[in-house]
């Protein structure tokens, strides 16, 4: 054969090559109704400087495998001057912990996640202040300091009643809110603990306080926003509509210095508690999801979540249009979702399956996409981030022993990232799933007109121009279902997952998803 008709055949074999080549499909980015943010707690992330505890430029160092896993913003839990390692008592609202560098660092940080299209959000904790604060240092001193009516103050004889007060919350465990600074005679609030004093928002000083603080890290500084901590407190519970009150208060002062300010709150209650917070907190955190996908999953019980879903979205829509679901499957507040599943990997899989084919924008705690393991005590759920085996991780810090994620329990990312079926490819597949395919991201969610076994969770999600269906196998037996008519082209799927003839074969903790 002549080498001209060579080239002739080759050149039509690349061209028919690339007449069947899909396109790629675009990656989109859907924060905030839809993004994914990935949640850091600073101390225990990346350690650049050598001394055991994490800090800002050890994340600016890792900004890159943040955009590879897939996250379109970033939560920090507190990095302001705190006495406590947790850092959810600040002492000084404008400055960065010297343990986690310098404000400078921060900005760098901030324009470094910027141009990688990452937004960042920082905790505010405004329900309280330190003991150490300035403003409490002052305010104890006595009746007449001008700083007194910054916190809630209270004679002794008129809070008997409540000063051995038994009761919890869903959000805390303490059950002495009153507290004696030392003289036996004035008690201040302290919601959570004595060291954390409630600030006193009946005071019009103390909300020009607070809002001059968001204005400074919008304006002065550039965060993107806020997460604000203990939302539900700025008030006590039997003053609801006050607490609703002053987050509108809130919001429309931001948007001021901001039009597009993020604000998602920390309200930990049912569906017709959180709600009316809407107005204010346009994204709100979906606690109930969290508990009902374990709960599910340990239960084999598949319309649990989706139908607990579905009312919580509704619900939330006769409200307003205007919200955001923050979903998340584990946080700093929570032991660990593979300690939660019973460290079963195929449950595990399945439950971020789950999380990114449902409707809300999800939220991953740092270490999740690794299989970290924790339970409580707070600090065994905060433990360092695993990024090579020890003897090569100059990154991990050392400020706590860990007992849970080990290099024995946990295999370190840059492990991970060689085996296609790790816990970090899993994690990076779903997200990159998610945001590729926007009925995944935006669409509604739809319930079944079919009847399935008790184990399958099934549905769909719609938009305009895209309609696909989810499968998912709870149980440990393997079943087989009617496949969904008109959907043929597969997706994604996770375990055991057959097709023959009209029916789908599910295998244990199996999942796919289908489109038309």
């Amino acid at each position: 054969m002549k080498k001209p008709e060579i080239a002739s055949i080759l050149m039509g074999l690349a061209l028919m090559s690339a007449c069947n080549q899909k396109p790629t499909p675009s990656v989109e980015n859907y924060w905030p109704k839809a993004g994914v943010t990935y949640e850091i707690f600073v101390q225990s992330f990346n350690d650049s400087d050598g001394d055991g505890i994490g800090d800002l430029n050890g994340v600016t160092e890792k900004l890159d495998y943040i955009a590879e896993l897939g996250a379109n913003a970033i939560w920090f839990m507190p990095i302001m001057p705190s006495p406590s390692y947790h850092k959810y008592d600040v002492t000084d609202y404008k400055a960065i912990h010297t343990d986690y560098g310098t404000m400078d660092d921060f900005k760098r940080l901030l324009d470094e996640a910027h141009k990688r299209d990452i937004k960042i959000i920082i905790d505010l904790i405004i329900n309280h202040s330190s003991s150490d604060h300035l403003w409490f240092q002052e305010s104890k001193k006595g009746r007449d300091n001008p700083y007194r009516d910054y916190y809630v103050w209270a004679q002794k004889d008129t809070i008997a009643d409540f000063i051995e007060k038994k009761v919890i919350t869903l959000d805390s465990d303490n059950i002495r809110q009153w507290h004696d600074p030392g003289f036996g005679e004035d008690f201040y609030y302290g919601f959570f603990n004595g060291g954390m004093p409630d600030l006193n928002f009946d005071n019009h000083m103390v909300r020009e306080e607070i809002f001059d603080i968001g204005r400074f890290w919008l304006e002065e500084v550039g965060v993107d926003g806020f997460r604000l901590d203990a939302a539900k407190h700025i008030y006590p519970d039997e003053r609801a509509s006050d607490n609703h009150e002053f987050w509108i208060d809130f919001r429309a002062e931001m948007t001021k210095i901001k039009p597009d300010v993020y604000l998602v709150g920390e309200v930990y209650d049912k569906k017709e508690v959180v709600a009316p917070f809407l107005p204010g907190l346009p994204a709100l955190f979906n606690f109930d999801f969290h508990y009902t996908l374990i709960e599910s999953l340990n239960k084999m019980d598949g319309m649990l979540l989706v139908k607990k879903q579905k009312d919580v979205l509704d619900f939330y829509q006769s409200i307003t249009s205007d919200f955001i679901d923050a979903t998340i499957s584990s946080n700093h507040d929570q032991p660990r979702l593979l300690n939660e599943l019973g460290s079963d990997p195929e449950k595990y899989k399945q439950a971020i399956a789950i999380l990114m084919t449902m409707p809300g924008a999800p939220y991953l705690y740092y270490g999740e996409e690794i299989g970290m393991l924790g339970l409580k005590p707070d600090e065994q759920i905060r433990e360092p981030f695993l990024w090579d085996v020890k003897e090569k991780d100059t990154g991990r810090t050392t400020w706590i022993e860990p007992k849970y994620s080990l290099d024995k329990t946990v295999t370190p990312l840059a492990l991970q990232k060689d085996e296609p079926t790790s816990y970090f490819n899993h994690y990076k597949e779903l997200i990159y799933l998610r945001n590729t395919n926007p009925a995944l991201a935006i669409g509604s969610l739809e319930l079944p007109s079919t009847s399935y076994p008790k184990s399958v969770m099934a549905y769909s999600r719609k938009l305009s121009n895209q309609e696909v269906v989810v499968l998912h196998n709870l149980g440990k037996k393997k079943i087989s279902i009617n496949a969904p008519e008109g959907f043929d082209q597969e997706l994604f799927s996770l375990g055991a997952v057959e097709a023959v003839g009209d029916q789908i074969k599910l295998g244990k903790n199996s999942s796919v998803v289908f489109m038309k």
